[in-house]
Protein backbone atom coordinates (compact mmCIF):
# COMPACT_ATOMS: atom_id res chain seq x y z
CA UNK A 1 0.00 0.00 0.00
CA UNK A 2 1.02 3.40 -0.56
CA UNK A 3 2.87 5.17 2.56
CA UNK A 4 2.46 8.88 2.85
CA UNK A 5 5.35 11.23 5.00
CA UNK A 6 4.23 14.97 5.35
CA UNK A 7 6.80 17.55 6.26
CA UNK A 8 7.81 21.12 6.43
CA UNK A 9 5.85 21.58 9.53
CA UNK A 10 7.08 23.95 12.21
CA UNK A 11 6.01 27.22 14.36
CA UNK A 12 5.69 30.87 12.94
CA UNK A 13 4.03 33.70 13.74
CA UNK A 14 0.49 35.12 12.07
CA UNK A 15 1.04 36.25 8.60
CA UNK A 16 4.25 34.39 7.80
CA UNK A 17 4.48 31.47 5.59
CA UNK A 18 5.78 27.46 5.40
CA UNK A 19 5.13 25.00 2.45
CA UNK A 20 4.18 21.50 3.50
CA UNK A 21 5.24 18.77 1.71
CA UNK A 22 3.89 15.42 1.03
CA UNK A 23 6.25 12.33 -0.55
CA UNK A 24 4.55 9.13 -1.31
CA UNK A 25 5.96 5.38 -1.68
CA UNK A 26 4.82 2.40 -2.81
CA UNK A 27 3.00 3.83 -5.44
CA UNK A 28 2.88 6.18 -7.73
CA UNK A 29 0.42 9.34 -6.81
CA UNK A 30 0.20 10.46 -10.42
CA UNK A 31 -3.48 8.80 -11.07
CA UNK A 32 -4.30 9.88 -7.57
CA UNK A 33 -6.36 13.24 -6.60
CA UNK A 34 -4.70 14.36 -4.06
CA UNK A 35 -5.80 16.41 -1.04
CA UNK A 36 -4.36 18.12 2.57
CA UNK A 37 -6.44 17.75 5.56
CA UNK A 38 -5.81 19.09 9.27
CA UNK A 39 -6.83 18.47 12.63
CA UNK A 40 -7.15 21.32 15.35
CA UNK A 41 -6.78 20.16 18.89
CA UNK A 42 -10.44 18.35 19.91
CA UNK A 43 -11.52 19.08 16.58
CA UNK A 44 -12.28 16.88 13.87
CA UNK A 45 -9.95 16.30 10.68
CA UNK A 46 -11.00 18.86 7.90
CA UNK A 47 -10.47 19.25 4.64
CA UNK A 48 -8.03 21.78 3.05
CA UNK A 49 -7.40 21.47 -0.26
CA UNK A 50 -7.54 18.98 -3.38
CA UNK A 51 -5.65 18.60 -6.79
CA UNK A 52 -6.41 16.70 -9.38
CA UNK A 53 -4.48 14.19 -11.15
CA UNK A 54 -3.23 16.50 -13.75
CA UNK A 55 -3.03 19.35 -11.22
CA UNK A 56 -5.10 21.21 -13.73
CA UNK A 57 -8.19 21.79 -11.37
CA UNK A 58 -7.65 22.83 -7.11
CA UNK A 59 -10.43 23.28 -4.56
CA UNK A 60 -10.05 25.18 -1.59
CA UNK A 61 -11.75 25.20 1.79
CA UNK A 62 -13.65 28.68 2.16
CA UNK A 63 -10.84 29.33 5.21
CA UNK A 64 -7.67 29.28 3.44
CA UNK A 65 -8.96 30.02 -0.03
CA UNK A 66 -6.64 32.78 -1.39
CA UNK A 67 -3.79 32.05 1.77
CA UNK A 68 -3.12 28.69 0.40
CA UNK A 69 -1.95 26.54 -2.83
CA UNK A 70 -1.56 23.12 -3.57
CA UNK A 71 0.49 21.51 -6.32
CA UNK A 72 2.18 18.65 -7.27
CA UNK A 73 5.26 16.89 -8.96
CA UNK A 74 4.41 14.25 -10.26
CA UNK A 75 8.02 13.23 -11.38
CA UNK A 76 9.01 13.75 -7.20
CA UNK A 77 5.99 11.54 -6.41
CA UNK A 78 5.31 14.38 -4.57
CA UNK A 79 2.13 16.60 -3.24
CA UNK A 80 3.31 20.42 -1.69
CA UNK A 81 0.90 22.60 0.00
CA UNK A 82 2.24 26.44 0.25
CA UNK A 83 0.29 28.68 3.09
CA UNK A 84 0.74 32.12 3.16
CA UNK A 85 -0.62 34.83 5.98
CA UNK A 86 -0.84 32.69 8.13
CA UNK A 87 -3.44 32.26 11.07
CA UNK A 88 -3.13 30.94 14.78
CA UNK A 89 -6.45 29.72 13.51
CA UNK A 90 -4.84 27.79 10.95
CA UNK A 91 -2.83 25.40 13.87
CA UNK A 92 -3.58 21.69 13.46
CA UNK A 93 -1.54 18.40 12.71
CA UNK A 94 -1.70 18.71 8.38
CA UNK A 95 -2.29 15.08 6.92
CA UNK A 96 -2.67 13.97 3.31
CA UNK A 97 -4.70 11.70 1.31
CA UNK A 98 -5.55 11.00 -1.79
CA UNK A 99 -9.39 11.88 -2.20
CA UNK A 100 -12.67 10.36 -3.82
CA UNK A 101 -12.78 12.21 -7.29
CA UNK A 102 -16.62 12.46 -6.95
CA UNK A 103 -16.55 14.75 -4.40
CA UNK A 104 -12.38 15.97 -4.15
CA UNK A 105 -12.92 16.56 -0.51
CA UNK A 106 -13.10 12.93 1.11
CA UNK A 107 -9.81 11.00 1.74
CA UNK A 108 -9.86 8.18 -0.12
CA UNK A 109 -7.13 5.77 1.74
CA UNK A 110 -7.95 4.39 4.71
CA UNK A 111 -4.71 5.00 6.67
CA UNK A 112 -3.04 8.25 7.55
CA UNK A 113 0.47 9.28 7.89
CA UNK A 114 1.90 11.08 10.67
CA UNK A 115 1.00 14.27 10.03
CA UNK A 116 2.92 17.44 10.52
CA UNK A 117 2.51 19.99 13.31
CA UNK A 118 1.77 23.62 11.89
CA UNK A 119 1.62 26.54 15.04
CA UNK A 120 0.73 29.79 14.26
CA UNK A 121 1.35 32.21 17.09
CA UNK A 122 -0.70 35.09 17.37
Amino acid sequence: QVQLEESGGGLVQAGESLRLSCAASGRTLSLYAMGWFRQAPGKEREFVAAINWNGDNTYYADSVKDRFTISRDSAKNTVFLQMNSLKPEDTAVYYCNAVLRATMTDPLFGHWGQGTQVTVSS
